[in-house]
């Protein structure tokens, strides 16, 4: 696994560029401006953390007693005062991703819903962690064939996605 630091990646390439006299395209991009296009190596794919929350009235619609499973990644809120209540779950978005065996993939993140999701690809990435506010990059090369699940390890059971690699 390798996450790529974007801001010093950037002004290498700026600097790089701008000591090949070719800093006029610069002026039009803004000298501080990320190009995320020059930076990540192959297939890039924008993904999301997310939580997906309904609720309502418990007038229209009984509190369901049944527990949720057990784990951070289901939440259920008992009626406040006025009656409402709520339930969330976490997910990545998309869930499916699906690449060919031998490409090189970077997997842009960014973190919207929850503080942080320390994550795995099982057999393919050990450990990256996604923060709310913050873009994590994912940078790796689908060697094998398979399902991967994508798993965020602070939000089980529910917070899994999958890695398709197709052969080659």
């Amino acid at each position: 696994m390798r996450l790529v630091r974007t801001a010093e990646k950037g002004r290498r390439w700026i600097r790089n560029v701008a000591a090949f006299g070719l800093a006029g395209p610069l002026i039009v991009l803004g000298a501080g401006t990320e190009i995320p296009w020059a930076q990540a190596p192959g297939r890039v794919i924008y993904m999301a953390t997310v939580e997906m929350k309904g609720g309502t009235q418990k007038e229209k619609e009984p509190y369901p007693e049944t527990l949720l499973p057990s784990g951070a990644g289901y939440i259920k809120t008992p009626p406040n005062p006025a009656g409402r209540w709520e339930v969330s779950a976490y997910q990545w978005s998309p869930g499916t991703i699906v690449v060919q065996q031998g490409e090189t993939v970077t997997l842009e993140i960014v973190g919207i819903n929850g503080d942080v999701h320390p994550s795995t690809i099982s057999g393919v990435v050990d450990s990256f962690t996604v923060k709310r506010g913050e873009i994590t990059r994912v940078i790796f090369t689908a060697n094998k064939p398979g399902l991967f699940p994508i798993i965020c390890t602070k939000h089980q059971p529910n917070m899994q996605g999958t890695l398709v690699v197709l052969p080659k």
